[in-house]
C-alpha cells in the first residue's frame, strides 16, 4: 500500500506551507554543489520563477573535498556568487553556523564529510535535510539516522526526485492504485570515492523507492561500461528495477505498475523538494521515515555486492535504529 499511505506528504507541496509563519533562517554546509545556487535562489529571489515562500539562506559554511574534483573546482565559485548575489553570511565554522539559523541543509556534493557534519547540527540541536548522496556510506548513512534518533533532532535527505511533481501525479492512487513494480532510470555517472550509485544513480533508486516503498529483500545487478540494471523483489513478491546510464541519451523518469493503471514520468524539478524542506522546517515533522533512507543506501550497498558476485542476489542489509 506505499503509494497510497505516502502520497498524504507528497502531496503537501505549497498548500502544507504555512504562509503566515515568520520567516525562516537556513544555513548551508558545503558550497560545492550547484544545489546551493538553485535552492538560494528560489528561496531568497521572490521573482524566481518557482520561489518557495517562508525560508532564507542567510548563511554558509564552505567546506570542500580537496581530492574530489567536483568540489574543488567549484567551491570557490558557488560561495562567490552566494555573497554577491545573495548576501549570504560565510562563517567558519559549523558551530558557528548553526548559532545564526533555525535550520540546516548539509549540501556539500561529497557525501564521506556529511556524517561529521551531521554530528554537529545534531549537537546543536538543529532540524536539517542532507542532499545526495546522504553519505559515503551505509554505515555512515546508519550512524546519522541513529545518532539523530537518539537526539531526537528531525532529519530527512536524499533527491529531489523523490518530491517532483510528475512523480508524485504518476503516483497519485486515484490513477495508479497499489504499486505492484516499477522500472526507474536515470543518468549514473561514477565517482571513485563513493559506491557505484550512490554519487548519480541516487536520483532513479529515489524514484524507485518513492513508488516501492521500505521491504525490499534481495537485489541483482547488470553492470557494463555504459549502463546499469538493478533489480529488487519486495516482500510479497513485488519486483522494482533501476536502469543507470552512462551513454546515450539521458533523463530521469520511471514507469509504475499498479492495480488501478500504469503510469509513468519523465523530467525533473527542484521545487517540490525545496517546498517539502521548508514545511519540515517549518513543522519539524520529516516527510518521510529515516528507517526508508537507510534502506535505499543499503540497497544500493547490496548493489555493489552483487556485481562484485557477478550478478548474484544480494539481501539488503537489516538493521534497526536503536
Amino acid at each position: 500500500m506505499h503509494a497510497i499511505t505516502s502520497l498524504a506528504s507528497l502531496a503537501l507541496g505549497t498548500a502544507g506551507l504555512a504562509q503566515d509563519a515568520p520567516e525562516l533562517r537556513l544555513g548551508l554546509i558545503g558550497l560545492d554543489t550547484s544545489h546551493v545556487i538553485a535552492f538560494t535562489a528560489m528561496l531568497n529571489d521572490p521573482n524566481h520563477g518557482e520561489h518557495v515562500a517562508g525560508a532564507k539562506v542567510v548563511a554558509g559554511f564552505k567546506g570542500g573535498s580537496p581530492d574530489n574534483p567536483a568540489s574543488w573546482e567549484r567551491v570557490d565559485e558557488y560561495t562567490k556568487q552566494l555573497q554577491e548575489q545573495f548576501g549570504v553570511e560565510i562563517v567558519d565554522t559549523i558551530p558557528a553556523l548553526c548559532g545564526k539559523v533555525d535550520g540546516v541543509l548539509i549540501t556539500s556534493i561529497d557525501g564521506r564529510p556529511h556524517l561529521e557534519q551531521a554530528r554537529q547540527v545534531i549537537a546543536a540541536g538543529k532540524p536539517f535535510f542532507v542532499d545526495k548522496p546522504v553519505a559515503g556510506s551505509f554505515e555512515d548513512c546508519l550512524e546519522i539516522a541513529r545518532l539523530a534518533k537518539q537526539a531526537g533532532v528531525p532529519w530527512f535527505g536524499g533527491s529531489s526526485l523523490r518530491w517532483w511533481s510528475g512523480v508524485r501525479e504518476a503516483l497519485d492512487p486515484e490513477k495508479v492504485g497499489e504499486v505492484l513494480g516499477c522500472d526507474a532510470f536515470s543518468p549514473c555517472s561514477l565517482e571513485p570515492h563513493h559506491p557505484d550509485l550512490y554519487w548519480y544513480g541516487v536520483h532513479g533508486v529515489e524514484i524507485l523507492y518513492a513508488a516501492m516503498g521500505r521491504g525490499c529483500q534481495t537485489v541483482q545487478r547488470a553492470s557494463t561500461d555504459t549502463t546499469d540494471v538493478v533489480v529488487g523483489v519486495w516482500e510479497g513478491g513485488r519486483v522494482g528495477a533501476f536502469r543507470g546510464t552512462r551513454a546515450g541519451s539521458h533523463d530521469y523518469g520511471g514507469t509504475f505498475f499498479g492495480t488501478k493503471g500504469i503510469t509513468s514520468a519523465r523530467g525533473h524539478s527542484y521545487k517540490g523538494l525545496v517546498e517539502q524542506i521548508v514545511l519540515f522546517m517549518q513543522t519539524r515533522q520529516p516527510p518521510m521515515d529515516p528507517a526508508e533512507i537507510v534502506e535505499e543506501y543499503g540497497f544500493m550497498q547490496a548493489a555493489d555486492e552483487s556485481k562484485r558476485q557477478g550478478g548474484a542476489p544480494v539481501p539488503v542489509p537489516q538493521f534497526t535504529l536503536d
